[in-house]
């Protein structure tokens, strides 16, 4: 195992992750302290509708799409939502948030902004939608009374101090964790039976990763493979598609589930719609390379 090409491999995904993070951490938190969001919430206001939850669930969901799950919660969490009500928002935001960041991260691995938010616009809003075709009975009734304070700034200098610290211990958890399990894929990948087997176990492990901690750390690992064309363009498009419906599997549903949402239906929604949607897209990527080679 070459430790110093590891450590520079690494090194290369960190100082990507840095230019990502911090500034548009810092944007995302300016947008939400001027409450610039609230001038474009009547845009999904149908989408409330469709979807059977109160208007007012409008500024939560854009501010989960273009923030966070968190600024989502905070604004979702004084509406007495039922235990459904938070189980359609949870699937739905689980799909498709922090559009920004996560976005910026698959253009890196050369997944056009266009697919990227169409897919988890849309896919978001079919698999949310078939959520409430659901018999009732199958979730609870129990009006959620967990409550979230949102955050308050006195001033623009405390937004951009407090982002800014935010974003750097936000980074730092990232780079410290891509950065172990670089080593331990390098490590693993140069084991005797993985070389004589010819086992390419890159794309399996970022899609794992990926799954369990989220989007940023599982792309994270897909830029380091990329940039050493460990991975083709097609693995890629299969990895990001999968995570882009499925990822974060744990935390992001755990967040809700303390307001009531019911976590099997989170669960089995993303992943079972990850399968079809990336078979899908993939059978349809393939045909278009196909038809370019004709």
């Amino acid at each position: 195992m070459n430790y110093k090409q590891t450590l520079l491999s690494a090194l290369k995904s960190a100082w990507i992750i840095i230019k990502l993070i911090i500034p548009i951490y810092i944007l995302a938190e300016v947008l939400y302290f001027y409450n610039l969001l609230s001038y474009v919430s009547f845009l999904v206001e149908p989408l409330t509708t469709l979807l059977d939850l109160p208007k007012e669930a409008a500024l939560s969901i854009i501010s989960g799409m273009f923030l966070n799950l968190y600024a989502a919660i905070a604004f979702a969490a004084p509406l007495d939502l039922t235990a459904r009500q938070w189980t359609i928002l949870a699937v739905f935001l689980g799909i498709c948030h922090a559009l920004i960041v996560e976005t910026a991260v698959m253009k890196k691995l050369g997944i056009s902004n266009i697919y990227s938010i169409s897919l988890r616009v849309i896919g978001g809003f079919i698999v949310a939608f078939l959520v409430t075709l659901l018999p009732k009975e199958v979730f609870s009734d129990v009006i959620s009374k967990a409550t979230v304070e949102p955050r308050v700034y006195e001033n623009l200098m405390d937004v951009l101090t407090t982002s800014f610290m935010n974003s750097i211990d936000l980074t730092i958890k990232i780079i410290i964790l891509i950065s172990i399990i670089i080593f331990i894929m390098d490590f693993i990948k140069t084991r005797k039976f993985i070389v004589e087997s010819k086992k390419n176990i890159s794309k399996n492990f970022s899609l794992m990763v990926g799954v369990f901690l989220g989007i940023t750390y599982g792309a994270g690992l897909l830029i380091k493979e990329a940039q050493n064309s460990s991975l083709s363009k097609r693995d890629i498009f299969y990895v990001g598609t999968f995570l882009m419906i499925c990822h974060a599997i744990i935390e992001d549903t755990l967040l809700f589930v303390i307001f009531d949402a019911n976590l099997t239906i989170i669960v089995v929604a993303r992943v079972v719609f990850a399968i079809i949607f990336s078979y899908i897209l993939l059978k349809a990527y393939d045909m278009a390379q196909k038809e370019k080679l004709d």
